[in-house]
C-alpha cells in the first residue's frame, strides 16, 4: 500500500512510501485484537478494593438475644451482615487483575489494528522533523495544517523525543508514543496514526521478530 508522505506544515513532499502487507495488510483478527485490550485494561486496575466482613468489623460477640421466644427470627451478635453495620458478605479484597498473553497475539493485534487503520485511510505518514524546544502551540499547528485539530491523533516516533512529547502534552486529544511503546489500545484508540516516515521500518521490525 503506497501513501503520500506529508511534511509537518501539511504540504506534499513528492515522495510516496510503501506500507508493507506483512504489517499494514493482514487477515484482520478480532479476538486476537479483544484479547489484547482486554489484558491492557486488566493490567492498569490498581486491585486495592476492600470491605471488611463480620470478623473485621468493631462490635460485641455477644448473642443479642435468645433463641427462641421472641416472636422474630433468630439472630448472632451484632456483626451479622443482616444487620445495619454488620460485616459484608463476600465482599472485595485486594487482587490482581492481570493476565498474561503470548508475545504472538499482541502482535498479530496490532498488525490487524494496523490493518483496519490503512483500509480505512486513517494513516497519514509525515516526514521526519523535531522540535528545537518544547512548544505547545508549534503543534497545535501541526495538527490544525493537517486538519486533525478535533481528531484524536496518536503521532509514532522511531525513538523518544522529549520536546515532542512535552509539545503534545497539554492537548487533549494528542498523543505521542515511540515504537517501543506501542500497544494496541492506543492504535486503537485514535482515530489518525501520524508515523514518522522514519518510524515505518522500526514498525515492521517489531510486530514480525
Amino acid at each position: 500500500m503506497n501513501v503520500s508522505v506529508l511534511k509537518y506544515t501539511g504540504e506534499e513532499t513528492g515522495r510516496v512510501v510503501c506500507l508493507p502487507e506483512e504489517v499494514f495488510g493482514v487477515t484482520p483478527n478480532d479476538h486476537a485484537i479483544y484479547l489484547d485490550i482486554k489484558s491492557i485494561l486488566a493490567n492498569q486496575r490498581q486491585g486495592t478494593h476492600k470491605s471488611k466482613e463480620r470478623s473485621e468489623v468493631h462490635g460485641s460477640r455477644k448473642k443479642i438475644k435468645r433463641q427462641k421466644g421472641t416472636g422474630g427470627a433468630r439472630a448472632g451478635d451484632i456483626k451479622s451482615p443482616l444487620f445495619r453495620g454488620g460485616g459484608r458478605i463476600f465482599g472485595p479484597k485486594p487482587r490482581d487483575y492481570s493476565f498474561k498473553i503470548n508475545q504472538k497475539v499482541k502482535k498479530l493485534a496490532r498488525r490487524s489494528v494496523l490493518t483496519y487503520k490503512a483500509k480505512e485511510s486513517s494513516i497519514v505518514v509525515l516526514e521526519p522533523f523535531s522540535l528545537d524546544v518544547p512548544k505547545t502551540k508549534v503543534y497545535l499547528e501541526m495538527l490544525k495544517n493537517l486538519s486533525f485539530l478535533d481528531e484524536k491523533t496518536l503521532l509514532i516516533l522511531p525513538n523518544v523525543d522529549k520536546n515532542l512529547v512535552l509539545s503534545s502534552r497539554n492537548i487533549k486529544k494528542a498523543r505521542v508514543v515511540c515504537v517501543d511503546h506501542l500497544n494496541t489500545y492506543d492504535l486503537l484508540n485514535s482515530k489518525k496514526l501520524l508515523i514518522l516516515e522514519t518510524a515505518i521500518e522500526h514498525i515492521v521490525q517489531k510486530m514480525i521478530q
